[in-house]
């Protein structure tokens, strides 16, 4: 399948240039058809009837569960289905036992999602060790070690900054915390259905992914991976319905994971469409997106670069999928609006909830960046429209 097969299965981007995939992509229709599929065909609760109906969309839900696994290189009972990554990282915040004395290193160009949860635990007496990238948001794995130490429980660290595209080096950082001993989580919010994720190679102890962005699945999904050797470290955030085997009148045994951790009722519709996002994925072949991406992210940064007044952000070499840029004396939010309104193009703009990346950058005080971010639908028109768009608005505006 090419870009425009993709494109034709999704009607958003018969009017608009698209370029928010780091936010959310929007959804091909196969994907909302398998969730029609349903609420059409078979809408009933998962895990607990014994009638057909029921019986058929736990096997439906549980296809996807397998699905995702395989996807990821892992095995189905590790795959913890959540709302987003956010929740996804909560999950292991607030699951993990942390004590007193205990201490985290997170980098300071993180998502709030996986830097907030983290610093809310110095309330518990933990110690949150910053490690700062370099001038283009890259993690120096020699910086992740010197801080390691016998107190470390949890090392974590996003697979590709969702500020300014900078792929970090998770194998490298993956072997130091097997070699201390410490827990390993990642965030694969920017990663995940744009380039091969084997989570086996990532040495990962948790993985947090989103369904409603690379994966080109439905928003309100997404999911942990937790290494079957770890999942007694985790305590369920929630408990109620479909959590427990057993209670008494004061006890109850836990189910076996993932269903532990799944309270309630889930968001049925979402996992099946996933799970067909994920044979879409699967169809084009994750080697042919990731070069796709590579390929218009070099051509989007370099054209942005040769125009004058024009910034941009990270090292072309080291970045993937994404290029943030700023215009000479233009608020980036007054750019995609200008942008929206001259071309129907559709690009994020502010801190990106990363405002610590913002300030590492130096971009803060000036309402941080202009974000473009694409996936494999994207063509190379949509990245020339935005050129010519970018150029006719500095030339107009920026500069002194």
């Amino acid at each position: 399948m090419n870009p425009h097969e993709l494109r034709n299965d999704i009607p958003l981007l018969e009017d608009y240039v698209y370029l928010d995939a780091a936010s959310t992509t929007p959804t091909p229709r196969s994907v909302v058809e398998a969730m029609n599929q349903y609420y059409y065909k078979y809408n009933a609760n998962t895990g607990r009837g014994a009638y057909s109906l029921a019986v058929k969309a736990t096997e439906k839900l549980e296809e996807a569960r397998k699905k995702v696994a395989d996807f990821v290189n892992a095995q189905a009972e590790e795959i913890i289905f959540t709302k987003n990554t956010t929740e996804a990282i909560n999950l292991v915040a607030t699951g993990l036992r942390f004590e007193k004395g205990d201490s985290i290193i997170v980098p300071n160009i993180e998502h709030h999602s996986n830097y907030l949860p983290w610093l809310k635990l110095r309330e518990k007496g933990v110690k949150i060790k910053i490690i700062k990238a370099d001038e283009n948001g890259v993690i120096d794995p020699g910086r992740v070690e010197e801080a390691a130490d016998e107190n470390t429980k949890l090392i974590t660290v996003t697979h590709v900054s969702n500020a300014i595209g900078s792929v970090q080096d998770i194998k490298t950082i993956g072997r130091i915390s097997e070699e201390n001993n410490t827990l390993f989580m990642v965030d694969a919010a920017q990663s995940f259905g744009h380039m091969k994720i084997d989570v086996k190679k990532f040495k990962a102890d948790f993985v947090a992914f989103p369904g409603h962005k690379g994966a080109l699945g439905p928003v309100g999904t997404g999911f942990l991976y937790c290494n079957l050797q770890n999942v007694d470290e985790l305590e369920p955030p929630s408990l109620g319905g479909g959590t427990v085997i057993d209670v008494l009148e004061d006890q109850f045994k836990l189910e076996e994971p993932p269903r532990r951790f799944e309270a309630g009722t889930l968001n049925i519709a979402g996992f099946i469409g996933l799970g067909r996002a994920i044979d879409y994925l699967k169809r084009i072949g994750m080697d042919r997106i990731e070069k796709h991406g590579k390929d218009l992210t070099k051509r989007l940064y370099e054209s942005l670069t040769e125009i004058e007044a024009v910034e941009c952000y990270g090292d072309p070499k080291n970045i993937y999928g994404i290029v943030s840029f700023n215009i000479d004396n233009i608020n980036p939010d007054d750019v995609a609006r200008m942008l929206d309104e001259m071309a129907w193009i559709c690009v994020r703009s502010g801190h990106h909830c990363a405002i610590p990346a913002m300030r590492h950058l130096g971009v803060h005080e000036r309402g941080g960046t202009v974000r473009a971010s694409i996936h494999y639908y994207n063509i190379l028109e949509d990245i020339e429209i935005l050129i010519e768009t970018v150029n006719e608005i500095a030339k107009k505006y920026g500069g002194v």
